[in-house]
């Protein structure tokens, strides 16, 4: 079983499932009236469980890829996709979905997230893909998604929740006196698809104190956080026609760890998520 923690874990789940219900049931006519197909697509899919807390406190929660093929009403999806890296994780997710829902069409793959969306984007943007219309799920424990990966979805009926790891990612790596190693500079610039000198621009300031012995120049980092999250929304709008605002999981110390939204071309789809995401930051 995946090992994570959180009341977030738990909501971010409840929030896709919800949105998930809402679109079978915008789409399901239009799906009727046009021949189209319906397809979820899950990025990280886990085992399809997750444990949070302890081994003395220890909770079972039903992952996002159960609860998306128990839904039945007002439809089904009619194609299901699950990718997991993990071969640990991958055997359970086969009997925790294709050996629980037989009779329901799902693709259970092990690789890695980033080659899975740019082979379904190019499905997407054939003549036979223009059939379908998607709705993904793509919840990284870190920063293993590519900007590179995302800009393949540019343009197509693709409706994406993305888990951003605005805490728990790109906050770590960005040291409060801008010393970053190569490593972690090129990790920077997959993830968030810019160059490394903006980076660095984007995220720190030079700061000028007068001394004595002349000008001491220092390098101090900016909100990283609040700011990482809008640079990432500010490029997902290149990409996408509407981003949706943000659910925003916050640990026990009420630290932000992560950002969760959707991205859409369509404008009905954003508004449905921004229902959703208000009444779950309301409550957190």
């Amino acid at each position: 079983m995946n090992k994570f923690g959180g009341d977030w874990t738990e909501n971010k789940i409840e929030i896709l499932v919800e949105y998930a219900k809402a679109y079978l049931t915008i789409m399901n006519g239009f799906a009727k009236k046009y021949d189209w197909k319906l397809l979820y697509f899950d990025g990280f899919a886990g085992s399809g469980f997750i444990t949070k807390g302890n081994a003395e406190n220890q909770k079972i929660i039903i992952g996002a890829a159960y609860r998306i093929l128990e839904i039945i009403n007002p439809r089904e999806f009619d194609l299901y996709y699950f990718v997991e890296k993990d071969s640990d994780n991958i055997n359970l997710l086969k009997k925790n979905t294709i050996d629980v829902f037989p009779n329901k069409i799902i693709h259970v793959v092990e690789t890695d997230c980033n080659e899975k969306i740019e082979s379904m984007s190019k499905f997407l943007a054939s003549i036979k893909g223009k059939r379908y219309k998607t709705l993904a799920y793509i919840d990284p424990c870190g920063m293993q998604l590519n900007w590179s990966s995302l800009q393949t979805l540019e343009k197509l009926s693709v409706d994406a929740w993305i888990l951003i790891p605005t805490g728990m990612g790109v906050n770590r790596l960005l040291k409060k006196d801008g010393k970053i190693s190569d490593a972690w500079l090129n990790k920077l610039e997959v993830f968030l698809g810019m160059e490394q000198k903006d980076i660095l621009s984007y995220f720190y300031k030079e700061k000028v104190t007068p001394t004595l012995f002349g000008d001491e120049i220092k390098v101090q980092k900016e909100e990283a956080i609040e700011r990482s999250a809008e640079l990432y929304q500010e490029r997902l709008k290149k990409l996408f026609k509407f981003v949706s605002k943000p659910y925003i999981l916050k640990n026990s110390s009420n630290s932000v760890m992560f950002h969760f939204l959707m991205v859409s071309n369509n404008p009905s789809a954003v508004k449905v998520a921004n229902e959703i995401v208000s009444k779950y930051n309301k409550a957190s």
